[in-house]
């Protein structure tokens, strides 16, 4: 599959829990993606207990202390944000329809098991397990591009799994910059490591956003990112996991026009000049008779000058013309051409 077509930055419009328990919802939302400007639709993959265990204890509850979900457990968070399986089908064929791709992040075997039947273009390998080596070594051996975020990664970390990807015979890896923090804060964004990544192991690189607003994407992009995850919601009204951290439709079409303006901007490196930079060349400075000048006089600083526009001499000849004389009269604003001078 081709994910940078036209050399754009593919953009990924992430479902995570943001359907609120209806596949209504669900479904209203990849065509809501779809109108934003999104490539893609990404589901996530698991079930409470494919993630987790249903305990109360402090391991498991005192865990979530200080973050947007603080006074639950694991297991209820994951239970009230997980993506029923069954809906799997359904979300894929609308997609499809709608003409995004879709794809999901599988969080064990059995997911990935699952989701082969769908033939997806790619797989994501979220933050939180990209230390589950078993998992990254089991999807990778399936043979389809690897997108792993780096949001909790340490560099050693990264290491392992990029080597494990490609010790499974893929060497199709993109990796996210990523600050598992919900909201992150902008300032903890660091995306001066997305080009480090890229050089660093020799991958496409993107950035997985979860800071609040569209400044951070249009930034990346700027660092050569080629791919773009950002949370997408409905309507933020609805509430959920993910609510807060999320783009409604109309952030989201803002950040996905923001972006491919920032991809114009970016270009190519270049230093021919476009035609219409071209035409105001004529607004450059060149050398000009700025006082009258009697035919056999010498040209001086008090009668030649470099100025707008730019319709003589190359200011560079200044030093050459001085002290030589003009062939004929010349009048006052009468740009200085070869053919004037002695």
């Amino acid at each position: 599959m081709i994910f940078n077509k036209n050399n754009r930055a593919f953009i990924i419009a992430e479902l995570s829990a943001n359907h609120n328990g209806s596949k209504e919802i669900a479904i209203e939302t990849i065509k809501a993606a779809k109108r934003a400007g999104a490539d893609a639709i990404k589901l996530q993959t698991y079930t409470a207990d494919t993630l987790t265990i249903n305990c109360d204890n402090e391991y498991f509850t005192d865990i979530l202390k200080g973050t947007i979900w603080a006074g639950r457990s694991l297991y209820d968070l994951y239970k009230e944000a997980y993506t029923p399986w069954e809906w799997h089908e359904e979300l894929f064929r609308v997609a499809k329809e709608e003409g995004l791709m879709c794809f999901s992040t599988p969080f064990d075997k059995t997911a990935v098991d699952f989701l082969e039947q769908f033939n997806p273009p790619a797989y994501k390998i979220a933050s939180f397990e990209i230390q589950d080596i078993p998992l990254i070594e089991y999807t990778a051996s399936k043979g389809r591009p690897m997108i792993m975020s780096t949001g909790i990664a340490e560099l050693e970390d990264i290491e392992l799994a990029v080597q494990t990807c490609r010790d499974a015979g893929n060497n199709d890896i993109t990796l996210l910059k990523c600050t598992s923090s919900y909201p992150a804060p902008i300032e903890e964004a660091n995306l001066a490591t997305i080009p480090d990544l890229k050089k660093r192991f020799g991958v496409k690189v993107g950035l997985s956003d979860h800071t609040l607003g569209i400044v951070s994407p249009v930034v990346a992009v700027t660092l050569g990112a080629r791919f773009i995850e950002k949370h997408f919601i409905l309507d933020k009204s609805i509430g959920g996991p993910d609510a807060s951290f999320s783009l409604d439709e109309k952030e989201f079409t803002e950040m996905v026009k923001a972006v491919r303006q920032a991809e114009k901007a970016v270009g190519k490196v270049s230093y021919e000049l476009t035609e219409k930079v071209k035409a105001s060349r004529k607004f450059s400075r060149s050398l000009f008779v700025v006082k009258d000048i009697i035919a056999g006089e010498k040209f001086t600083e008090e009668n030649v000058r470099s100025i707008r526009p730019g319709f003589g001499l190359h200011p560079k000849y200044l030093n050459t013309v001085l002290g030589k004389v003009a062939k004929t009269g010349l009048k006052r604003g009468i740009p200085l051409s070869w053919d004037l001078i002695k």
